[in-house]
């Protein structure tokens, strides 16, 4: 059986999945995987490599003690010593949460008065120097430090490299998420198999996540960067607190990030650029280059997106109901989208067959197909027996009744975006809702036979909301 350097050699460089096996295979750390590959790849001792990574971190260090002290930011202004100078606790209870987003803060202010280093942007560099920054306050003993720092700038590499377009998907939100929930096991003296559950967890909610305030519009970074801080540290602690299944490696879902984060740039990007490009902060010495004309545009572009903003805001104010009559009914199940709205076009269509059903066949768009193991309980309830969205005794049972009924069962995947299909086959007649998903429980309603109209009361009836 070969040790764990020879296996480490063998895999160079090494995944992130192929560090938490090697972990758990050899009983140690993952910290201390990734001393063994950089000594292998760089033929330094373990001691020059803790040193050589502190140097790594040394100018940002510099740029979180200007933030926090007096730096001062063209989006930010003087947050973080302004921060500073408020009494402990500042936001959390947890003084060293607490500690760990000031100086994220002082970081991005820092970066505005000296820069970063960048790892897969100056945005992950936030939280990396700001939680290492915080270890230090907080008493850690310089290897310990020095030895989380290497397992961020390890995951980060990672980030670096999959990092080909704009986005906080793959920089300070999501490179930071999963770095800190990383070490935030890592100090607490958790497992590999905690870690990678933790980084699972603290990257899902990152996954397309574009940079809203492109760089240029005030404030509105912060809660970005800083998030990395939170949902890193939420998802690390809860791991080593509880036993939860979670069963995606971490490979799979930094590939998957990866991918999306090119989709989101050519597509979400282009949509926050419009919306949000009327604010980025200008700077007077480099607009008294711009000529009028260009500036009048600018201006008139401003008015254009207020006034597009207002009439869809208005829109939206225009389709609520009274704060009485605005929560749905509840959803088993899990999801108001992939069980709620396919429930409720199930439950029209139930309400227009007569006669003994014989067969049902659901058609689902490729998203509710993948989660037909939470929605097609919801439908089988709702279009044989009629049963409510909030019916978890029958949701648990729906299946086994429709098997013991005899009712012929046909699942199909839709190519039709939103598509969620239900026809009823009985002894004395066909009949179909076809509808769109729109979540919340909520469904376009396109088609029905025998009867459009009675398909429509019937939801009327039903208390379903139509869009």
């Amino acid at each position: 059986m070969p040790d764990m350097r020879t296996e480490i050699r063998e895999n160079l460089p090494l995944t992130v999945g192929e560090m938490i096996n090697i972990a758990k295979k050899y009983d140690t750390r993952v910290v201390d995987v990734v001393l063994a590959e950089t000594e292998l790849r760089t033929g330094l001792s373990r001691e020059d490599i803790l040193t050589g990574v502190m140097n790594e971190y040394a100018h940002n260090l510099e740029a979180v003690d200007i933030g926090v002290k007096n730096g001062e930011s063209i989006l930010l202004g003087t947050v973080a010593s302004q921060l500073a100078a408020q009494e402990t606790p500042r936001c959390f209870e947890d003084s060293f949460l607490d500690d760990a987003l000031l100086y994220t803060l002082g970081a991005q202010v820092g970066n505005h008065c000296i820069g970063l280093r960048p790892c897969a942007g100056t945005g992950d560099s936030c939280p990396y120097s700001g939680f290492i920054k915080a270890m230090m306050v907080h008493g850690y003993d310089d290897r310990t430090v020095a030895e989380t720092a290497a397992l961020i700038l390890k995951i980060g590499s990672l980030f670096r490299v999959g990092k080909v377009t704009t986005g906080c998907n793959m920089e300070g939100f999501g490179a930071g998420a999963a770095c800190i929930a990383a070490a935030t096991v890592s100090i607490g003296g958790g497992t590999p198999e905690q870690m990678e559950k933790a980084m699972v967890l603290a990257m899902s909610p990152t996954i397309g996540v574009p940079c809203t305030p492109r760089v240029l519009v005030p404030a509105l970074c912060t809660t970005h960067v800083g998030g990395a801080i939170l949902m890193g540290m939420y998802a690390g602690r809860l791991c080593m607190k509880v036993d939860m299944t979670v069963n995606v490696p971490f490979d799979v879902m930094l590939a998957m990030a990866a991918q999306i984060h090119v989709e989101s740039g050519k597509a979400l990007v282009p949509v926050v650029v419009e919306y949000m490009e009327p604010f980025f902060k200008r700077k007077k010495e480099v607009e008294s280059l711009v000529s009028p004309e260009v500036r009048d545009a600018e201006a008139k572009k401003i008015q254009e997106t207020l006034e597009k903003a207002r009439q869809k805001s208005k829109q939206l104010a225009q389709g609520t109901e009274s704060i009485l009559h605005t929560l749905g009914d509840a959803v088993v199940g899990g999801s108001s989208q992939a069980v709620g709205s396919p429930t409720n076009a199930a439950r029209i269509c139930h309400e227009l067959a007569r006669g003994k059903i014989r067969k049902i066949r659901i058609e689902l768009y490729p998203e509710l197909f993948a989660r037909r193991s939470i929605n097609v309980p919801g439908i089988l309830m709702g279009a044989v027996y009629g049963a409510s969205t909030s019916d978890y005794e029958m949701y648990g049972k729906a299946v086994q009744m429709v098997k013991n009924d005899g009712i012929e069962v046909e699942i199909v995947e839709g190519k039709e975006h939103a598509i969620q299909k239900i026809t009823l086959f009985t002894d004395q007649m066909t009949c179909t809702v076809d509808t769109l998903n729109r979540g919340g429980g909520r469904l376009v309603l396109r088609d029905a036979s025998p009867s459009l109209e009675e398909a429509a009361a019937a939801a009327r009836r039903l208390g379903i909301v139509l869009v």
